[in-house]
């Protein structure tokens, strides 16, 4: 029986695992780069060990180092989590070497699905070779063979864009998986991404726990999943069922898997095999009652699994939400994530905590939501208002994307497939400028957290006090008065005002503002503004179409031949960054000269930090 797992893993996965095994009275051991020394999942674990030497971002990669921790510990069992070595046999092999328990499939099953290629292999699918890939077979879609995430993908509509979408997906490949090898197969146009979740034992037992559309794409990174995935026939989806026990058999599997396929024209289409927990796992568990981990675990330890799973009951949807800003193309967000609190009701899966640091290094998801109740309509109504009443104090993140993205009529008709952001995506992230009334709430609360030198207003009439702030890209100025009565404002009767909470009357209408604030970020409900100085900073300005650093990374290349003096096109890519495992390429806002090239390739930058300087010819 296994009485301590070390998580090869970190983030909101290890928290997971790790919730589960102290609920069964397992010992939990976590492990953690430098940069994760205070991260929540070393926290939160009985015992943590730092992995020594490599680079962060390249730490949880050291199958060695991670055996080593585990004997050290005392663990007797290894969860690889999802992503990192979760799908390396060779390290599931080390585990087992060591005289631990693995709890993941065998290593054969893993080598024979790991590649995406050779899982293609023994499901009697081909793929395209790049010599005889021809005009009529586009669009198609590169992909990385041990990828997953979005990663190492590039889809290729021109033929003459092939081996560019070729060299940047190995090198994405690489970067984030350690391995370049990448293949390409046909890109389905208007396919939905439906997965059926796997469970088998050592007896021969095999579950079909039900189907999941993961159909909400954004750079082939999933946003939105559900359980079960709506609107599918019954023949399709024993069929799903019964190619997802051909993938089992076929490598002889045990443990929880995911069989993924592309559902177009009413057939299915397999994709791939993950030989390990996926990301959407709670859809599936709080629609079937159950805990995968805690099954996985079971499994290990050689119990038999009931002839039947339970039964399904009801719809479940996850959001991702990520650090991200929708206004500088998704770029992933670090800092300080000051507050992070769900409404009751619906479950949060995170791996991190009150005043944690969003690093450069790792996957900027900062949670996943999910909502289940008796019908498709209740759930997605449900996580779209909880989603909406969520406090998020730090970093830009997608959750107004998530919200609208619910309350869209293809979404909630459940009539999307995997290119709905292609067609809805500037309609999704149309910007605005927030609450109106934020700015003046900030105001209000700021001055009672500050009273006024004047004992709180004048006998004799003023100028109003004056702040400003930024939101959205706009600057906001509002007025107010201390008064015999307290504080005014111009349109609005301040019904109450101190340092947390305003309420304001606006036409008959009471509305109450929450009010944070974090050195001169400020929130407002779900308004994000920046408090303004009342002069600017000369130092801060910029020469005009100066490109700087949307986050921090590393620059990774620089277009071949630029140099300063170059006359570049508008949209051109100057240089590359890398930052979150992904690459970003960083263009030309106008077509002009490049009068400035500060950084080179190796380079590390910060935020805001220069990169280049176009002048507008």
């Amino acid at each position: 029986m296994i009485t301590s797992v070390l998580v090869a893993n970190r983030g909101e996965i290890a928290c997971r695992i790790f919730r589960t095994c102290r609920e069964l009275g397992i010992r939990t051991v976590a492990v953690h780069s430098d940069a994760d020394q205070n991260a929540l999942h070393a926290r939160v674990a009985d015992t943590a060990v730092r992995l020594p030497g490599a680079a962060p971002a390249e730490t949880y990669l050291r199958g060695d180092l991670i055996v080593k921790a585990a004997v050290a510990a005392g663990a007797d069992a290894v969860h690889p989590g999802y992503g990192f070595l979760s799908e390396n046999a060779d390290f599931a092999r080390a585990v087992i070497d060591a005289g631990l328990t693995w709890i993941g499939p065998p290593p054969e099953a893993i080598e024979a699905m790991a590649s995406k290629t050779r899982a293609k292999e023994l499901m009697g699918i081909a793929s395209l070779e790049r010599g005889r890939i021809t005009e009529a077979d586009l669009p198609v879609l590169v992909k990385a063979a041990a990828g997953g995430g979005g990663r190492g993908m590039r889809i290729v509509r021109r033929l003459e864009d092939l081996d560019a979408a070729l060299e940047g997906a190995r090198a994405e490949a690489a970067s984030a998986f350690g391995d370049g090898e990448v293949f390409v197969e046909p890109y389905l146009e208007h396919g939905r991404h439906v997965e059926v979740q796997v469970l088998a034992d050592t007896h021969g037992t095999i579950w079909t726990l039900g189907t999941r559309d993961c159909s909400l794409q954004r750079r082939h990174q999933k946003v939105i999943e559900e359980a079960p995935a709506p609107g599918l026939s019954q023949s399709l989806t024993e069929d799903l069922y019964a190619l997802s026990v051909q993938a089992v058999c076929a490598v002889a599997y045990e443990g929880a898997g995911t069989v993924e396929f592309l559902v177009a024209d009413g057939r299915a289409h397999f994709l791939e095999m993950n030989t390990r927990l996926q990301v959407e796992h709670p859809v599936t568990e709080v629609v079937f009652g159950i805990d995968l981990v805690a099954l996985q675990i079971r499994v290990a330890e050689g119990h038999r699994l009931e002839n039947d799973p339970p039964r399904a009951r009801g719809h479940a949807i996850e959001a991702r939400l990520y650090a991200e800003d929708p206004a500088h193309d998704w770029t992933p967000q670090t800092g300080t994530l000051h507050r992070l609190t769900a409404p009751e009701g619906i479950r949060l899966d995170t791996g991190y905590g009150d005043g944690d640091d969003i690093g450069v290094h790792y996957d900027p998801m900062l949670a996943k939501a999910v909502a289940h109740a008796p019908t498709r309509a209740e759930a997605v109504r449900r996580l779209a208002g909880a989603l909406e009443r969520t406090t998020i104090h730090g970093p830009t993140t997608n959750r107004d994307l998530l919200v609208r993205s619910l309350r869209h009529k293809q979404f909630t008709s459940a009539d999307m497939d995997t290119a709905f952001y292609e067609h809805h995506l500037p309609e999704l992230t149309s910007s605005g400028t927030g609450d109106p009334y934020a700015p003046l709430a900030a105001a209000l609360a700021d001055a009672r957290s500050r009273p006024s030198r004047f004992g709180g207003f004048r006998n004799l009439p003023s100028q109003p006090q004056t702040k400003r702030y930024a939101t959205a890209g706009e600057e906001h100025e509002v007025r107010y008065r201390h008064t015999r009565e307290g504080l005014t404002a111009d349109g609005v009767r301040v019904v109450h005002a101190d340092a947390s909470l305003v309420v304001l009357e606006v036409d008959g209408v009471q509305r109450k503002f929450e009010v944070a604030r974090y050195g001169d970020d400020v929130y407002v409900n779900t308004t994000h503004l920046t408090a303004l100085p009342r002069f600017p900073d000369p130092t801060t300005q910029h020469a005009p179409g100066s490109l700087l650093a949307p986050m921090p990374g590393t620059v990774v290349r620089v277009a071949e031949g630029l140099t300063v003096g170059a006359a570049v096109k508008v949209g051109e890519p100057l240089l590359w960054l890398e930052a979150m495992k992904m690459q970003h390429k960083i263009t030309a806002p106008v077509t002009g000269t490049l009068t400035d090239l500060p950084v080179t390739p190796g380079q590390q930058v910060t935020v805001g930090m220069l990169l280049a300087v176009v002048q507008l010819t």
